[in-house]
């Protein structure tokens, strides 16, 4: 990420709290085939930063599923502020593989003549229509949960688990209850902490967040919520709150004043749950995709340059402990 904003330069609104806008673009592919964006394989390119944890929970969805033969990978490696947006692009001499560009600003330009809103990663490509499908992650994994069974194998598909399943019938409205609080005051609370310019709205968010990991801690520290958020079987709540605790020790807590307490030091069973999803290069995670979506010298280099730091974190060390 460029380093030539300055600290929180145009994240913070004009009362100095961080407030996220909603996403644009919200159509759904299907693996009805008479839909207007049907499951093919090959026919969809998902753009992502490493960096960035709502493109995070897509990277992940898409090892868990097997989807990397289905749906095309493109990763952007750097950005930066300009006019209040975040610039998204590829460095150096790299270019998007597609058509060209440099900036995916030009990708949402090509899809939407006109358009002046915000780019963001992920985005849900359609090579065939050259349009834009979703650029919500929340919506894009539950895609990826059911619409393209019929390109993967039987073991991985929703359809075959039942239960088991990633967001099973029996704990979708547990599922639903913590996302929303876990959204709220851990995945946004960091970038509400983080990105205050005043001290009444960085106390009015540290507080909440930590708040909420206490709660995560008593939640694990029941038997019938481990070794996962929901028992024995990961689910959606797992892919959702897993990017932003990767992050917390190396990048949010020394760089975005998330500094009240550390995950390897002050919650234990949050740690534990950590480690296991990363290490697991099993069946659960269908050959580690925790493990591989996971690049902690992105996440100080991103973190540091978007608050305008000099200095990168070179700890903690080691980057996660081992189990």
């Amino acid at each position: 990420m460029s380093s030539n904003s300055k600290p929180s330069e145009g994240f913070a609104d004009k009362d100095g709290h961080f407030r996220r806008k909603d996403s644009a673009f919200r159509n759904h592919i299907s693996s009805d085939p008479a839909s207007a964006f049907p499951a093919e394989s090959g026919r969809y390119a998902l753009y992502i930063h490493k960096g960035c944890p709502w493109a995070h929970r897509t990277y992940i969805t898409r090892v868990l599923k097997g989807l990397e033969d289905v749906i095309q990978l493109i990763v952007l490696d750097d950005s930066e502020k300009r006019d209040g947006k975040m610039l998204w692009y590829f460095s150096g001499e790299n270019r998007d593989p597609l058509y060209g560009f440099k900036y995916l600003k030009e990708l949402y330009e090509k899809s939407e003549p006109g358009y002046d809103g915000r780019y963001l990663v992920p985005t849900l490509w359609d090579k065939k229509s050259e349009k834009i499908v979703n650029n919500e992650s929340s919506e894009i994994i539950r895609m990826m949960y059911t619409e393209f069974d019929a390109f993967i194998p039987e073991h991985l598909r929703e359809s075959t688990k039942g239960a088991k399943g990633l967001y099973p019938p029996q704990l979708r409205s547990e599922i639903d209850a913590m996302n929303e609080w876990v959204y709220d005051t851990i995945n946004n609370g960091v970038y509400k902490t983080g990105f205050a310019t005043t001290q009444e709205s960085y106390e009015a968010n540290v507080y909440p967040l930590f708040k909420s990991l206490d709660r995560i801690e008593e939640h694990l520290s029941q038997p019938s919520h481990q070794p996962y958020l929901f028992g024995e079987n990961l689910t959606e709540a797992d892919i959702r709150l897993y990017p932003t605790l990767i992050r917390f020790d190396v990048a949010y807590y020394p760089v975005m004043g998330c500094n009240l307490k550390m995950i390897r030091h002050d919650y234990p069973h949050i740690h534990d749950w950590l480690r296991k999803l990363y290490w697991d290069e099993g069946e659960k995670t269908n050959g580690g995709a925790f493990k591989k979506t996971s690049h902690f010298e992105v996440y100080k280099a991103n973190y540091a340059a978007a608050r305008g730091v000099a200095i990168v974190p070179v700890g903690p060390v080691p980057d996660i402990l081992p189990l």
